[in-house]
């Protein structure tokens, strides 16, 4: 029986982390429409925060590529000074970007709502 306590506790702590992160990234974090999104990133840091194989598979025109993985060691390449738009594949990573880069100080991030597979714009593939 107290096995099944120790499940359940374990269930709620999960689904309380999950409440809170997802409140927490909506917060600091920006979710934009393709169309208010091309409405503000070429004034903006463009950055793709998918895994370089993925970046090369075919990003939006003028992205940088910084992946979420390399985040923490490059995230001083980024200007405080200016409005960052991130975008990932589908959002997920996008968050946990957003998330770190609060932490660190910035504050006008943006997010692709839907990720880059909701994208139908311009794209560049190596």
């Amino acid at each position: 029986m107290s096995s099944l306590y120790f499940l359940i506790a374990i269930l709620v702590a999960v689904i309380a982390y999950s409440v809170f992160t997802y409140f927490n990234q909506k917060r600091i974090m920006k979710k934009l429409t393709e169309e208010e999104f091309r409405a503000g990133y070429r004034k903006a840091q463009l950055i793709d925060i998918r895994e370089p194989n993925e970046f090369d598979g075919g990003h939006i025109l003028g992205a940088r590529n910084l992946p979420l993985s390399q985040m923490r060691q490059r995230y001083k390449e980024l200007r405080t000074d200016q409005p960052i738009y991130l975008y990932c594949q589908n959002e997920t990573r996008s968050g946990r970007a957003a998330q770190l880069l609060h932490k660190k100080g910035y504050t006008d991030i943006n997010c692709l709502k839907g990720g880059f597979k909701q994208w139908s714009g311009r794209i560049k593939k190596k």
